[in-house]
């Protein structure tokens, strides 16, 4: 029996998502939903929910709970990871409250950063354990990423880890969908081109019928600025550097030095920015979830219609040898021509028997690489930190990194990272 092992299987509502997609797609039939996660109670909740879709989808998919990961990864053909090491108490409120003592504001911080940096570095090692698991017990498995941050976690599983490795976010998918509807442009038949790193990849491209829409596009943007709205950092981003970008606009505002900044406080007002986002989502998805439980784990007719998550549908790709286009995030191998080659892209890749093969962009706009790089270079840092052990490292990744150092100085910034270093106690590993 084939096997599609899911880690972080306690993340209920994205497991019903992407193994609730698994059961409703024929090519994965028979197969088995192996379940692992180091809670036991959010672990069982999730076996009986996906049992319950396995009933009222009459769906011969196999679910099994695993309170051994080595075990749950034997023989697997697919790995799915949704992981979040440390959750949001304490570490997500550590990567938010430590640094607010500098002055140092974020939105999401998860991506880079400094909250970014430091979810990296207790993330590294875990998923480095899973590589070495893989290696032993299911080499040759695929391993889908779906757990933030992207970029680093996909490309430390690829090159530290020895395991072949896709990123997969849902920013690509949302791109035109979320830009359209905000200007109100009938998105229909509409051609893209996207590529770039996660969350700070470009729409190269916009087509219908051949037709370019970016000056029609640039023309409302430069209006609905005029208002306030929930996009106004990417759309102001566009105005200014020619195209827009994939992830949204709370996200971004961390990722550039120009949008929160303590000498210029009208700037949050003027951009409609978010300040401490993340735990506010955090906050609220833990009552939802009190509510939502009951239904989703004990509703023994509970039903599940196909998602847009790209999982199943890069498995039924391979299984069937039927192509599927998907914008992944893979190793640069010359695959955009004007980025590093050490870093990890996000491109146009399709999918078949042969696996996940992704595609040639060659040179990325200049302005764009630019400002790619400056959140590249960050990361390849913060890879080189958990690679080696050096604290000095992480210190080169936060100086590095727009925001902060925009912000602080050298000297803060060494005191910040060992603060939170402290902080974290054992969640990160020691340092020298």
């Amino acid at each position: 029996m084939s096997k599609i092992t899911f880690i972080g299987a306690g993340s209920t509502v994205f497991a019903k998502n992407v193994l609730g997609d698994c059961m409703q797609t024929p090519a994965l039939q028979g197969f088995e939903l192996a379940l692992f996660d180091i809670d036991p109670v959010r672990l069982k909740d999730s076996e009986n929910m996906l049992n319950n879709i396995k009933k009222t989808s009459g769906s011969t998919c196999v679910v099994k709970s695993y309170g051994d990961r080595k075990e749950a990864l034997r023989g697997a053909k697919y790995v799915i990871n949704a992981i979040q090491v440390g959750g949001y108490d304490p570490c997500t409120i550590t990567d938010f409250e430590v640094p607010k003592k500098y002055g140092l504001r974020q939105t999401i911080a998860d991506t880079v950063g400094i909250g970014g940096i430091f979810r990296n570095l207790r993330t590294i090692p875990v998923m480095l354990d899973f590589a070495a698991d893989m290696r032993e017990v299911c080499p040759n498995a695929l391993f889908l990423n779906y757990t933030n941050p992207m970029a680093v976690l996909t490309n430390a599983m690829n090159t530290l880890g020895g395991v072949q490795t896709v990123g997969l976010c849902h920013s690509v998918q949302a791109c035109i969908p979320h830009l359209f509807d905000n200007l109100g442009i009938d998105k229909e038949g509409v051609q893209a081109k996207i590529a770039g790193i996660n969350h700070m990849a470009w729409l190269l491209e916009v087509t219908k019928d051949g037709v370019d829409l970016y000056p029609e596009i640039k023309k409302r943007a430069a209006e609905k600025q005029k208002e306030k709205h929930h996009d106004m950092v990417r759309l102001e981003m566009m105005l200014n550097f020619g195209y827009y970008i994939t992830e949204s606009s709370e996200h971004n505002a961390e990722y550039h030095p120009y949008f929160i900044k303590r000498n210029y406080p009208e700037l949050i007002e003027r951009f409609n920015i978010p300040l401490d986002e993340y735990p506010r989502r955090c906050v609220n998805q833990i009552e939802g979830w009190k509510a939502m439980r009951e239904d989703l784990v004990n509703n023994q007719d509970l039903k599940h219609n196909r998602s847009h998550e790209y999982a199943s549908y890069i498995l039924e790709a391979i299984e069937t040898d039927k192509p599927f286009k998907i914008g992944g995030n893979v190793m640069n191998t010359g695959l955009i021509t004007n980025l590093p080659k050490e870093a990890c892209v996000e491109v146009p890749c399709l999918v078949d028997a042969s696996g996940v093969t992704p595609t040639y962009v060659g040179d990325l706009p200049p302005q764009c690489a630019a400002l790619n790089r400056t959140n590249i270079n960050t990361q390849l840092l913060t890879l080189e930190a958990a690679a080696t052990g050096k604290k000095e490292h992480i210190y080169h990744a936060a100086m590095l990194d727009p925001h902060t150092a925009a912000e602080l100085s050298m000297d803060d910034i060494k005191s910040l990272c060992d603060d939170l270093i402290e902080a974290h106690g054992d969640w990160l590993p020691k340092y020298q």
